[in-house]
């Protein structure tokens, strides 16, 4: 194969959410995706810092362009590991498609044929939620996720009052599925650790099949006696930046999933190193994606060539504008994902729904409580 070297990169402000594409001077193009969503404008500028560096470089040497871009400086963060996770994606879908082969091809191989996803459900009341998570079983998901409180949970009066929400919108999506589906209970971070042990407890009769993100995840220690005393399995990770936060919640036993975010944690090599420290752990692997279908896409690679993969976070992509996005988008067979066996990622961006959406920036809406202080979101 002749040498070629990257020739220009290109970024896109698409919806709430941040492409690229980088361009080889022998025609070949690589799609990724940054994490940070709502932080689309700065880590586009970081992206920007990093293109001088870039162009003229081979794209094979992925690994080595990661380490010179994140030991450049001393300060690390979400936007400069957004920023890297994209190009190390793009990177990826370069290499693969010059070999002519798909991602997980250079990877190992693949493991399986297709992923098992779950959906998201939603509603305001628990009937409501009820009858969301009934239509996604009928439609071929297994396993459904949710968040447990209702929409205004920084409202609540008590933690009495708030629990019990928490019961009844559990109580009300285990009822309409039935006990064959998996049901997986979103937490957001919003309970300190006594509370979250105490609802976990209450809900351990309807048999989550994950309890995601039960209190803030800045100490590990703290949030392995969350899962030693609350005998619900916990996820967590998609707010980690780095293999080492990792290395820090799989040493304390404080969880049995991670959930990963190729478009935060360095992209398909950081990710790839992640499942690696959670095999040794016996621990398994569910990718966070609330990201754009090239986001999904990056994590169909990975689900295809890890042995520890459980589950698959899917947002739904067939309305718009996601529904726009790629040429052909990946098919999805009774909630599973078929992995794709086209070069690279397996998908091409239907340049219309590119120009289509313009921006969306964020708007800073902090949640505030009853009582005038601040709430975690």
């Amino acid at each position: 194969m002749k040498p070629t070297k990257i020739e220009k990169i290109e970024t896109m402000l698409w919806s709430r959410w941040l492409l690229l594409r980088i361009y080889c001077e022998d025609g070949t193009v690589g799609i990724g995706e940054a994490g940070v969503h709502g932080w689309q404008r700065p880590t586009e500028t970081m992206i920007r810092t990093c293109e001088p560096y870039l162009i003229g470089q081979d794209p094979s040497k992925i690994e080595h362009h990661f380490q010179f871009l994140y030991r450049n400086s001393h300060f690390m963060g979400s936007v400069i590991n957004g920023a890297l996770s994209a190009i190390d994606i793009a990177l990826w879908d370069i290499k693969a498609k010059r070999f002519g082969v798909p991602i997980y091809d250079l990877m190992g191989g693949k493991t399986r044929d297709k992923v098992r996803c779950y959906i998201h459900v939603t509603g305001d009341t628990p009937e409501e939620l009820g009858r969301d998570a009934k239509r996604r079983a009928d439609e071929g998901f297994t396993a459904v996720r949710f968040g447990a409180f209702g929409p205004e949970f920084w409202l609540h009066k008590s933690v009495t009052e708030w629990s019990n929400g928490a019961v009844a919108n559990v109580a009300a999506v285990r009822e309409a599925v039935g006990p064959d589906v998996d049901i997986c209970v979103e937490i957001h971070r919003q309970m300190n650790p006594a509370e979250s042990i105490a609802l976990g407890r209450r809900l351990e009769e309807f048999h989550p099949y994950f309890y995601e993100d039960p209190m803030l995840p800045d100490s590990p220690a703290t949030m392995a006696e969350v899962q030693q005393r609350g005998n619900l399995p916990i996820a967590t990770g998609e707010r980690f930046t780095t293999i080492f936060e990792f290395q820090q919640i799989l040493e304390n036993k404080a969880c049995a999933y991670v959930r990963p975010d190729l478009c935060l944690c360095g992209g398909l090599s950081g990710c790839k190193k992640v499942a690696a420290m959670a095999e040794a752990s016996h621990v398994k692997v569910i990718p966070h994606n609330p990201l754009s279908p090239v986001s999904t896409a990056a994590c169909v690679q990975l689900d295809a060539c890890i042995p520890n993969f459980a589950l698959q976070e899917y947002t739904g992509e067939s309305e718009p504008p996601k529904s726009e996005l790629l040429v052909d988008p990946l098919k999805l067979v009774d909630g599973h994902l078929i992995v794709p066996e086209g070069p690279g990622l397996g998908i091409e961006l239907n340049e219309a729904a590119v120009e289509k959406y313009p921006v969306t920036d964020k708007i800073l809406a902090t949640p505030i409580a009853l009582d005038g202080s601040v709430a975690d979101r």
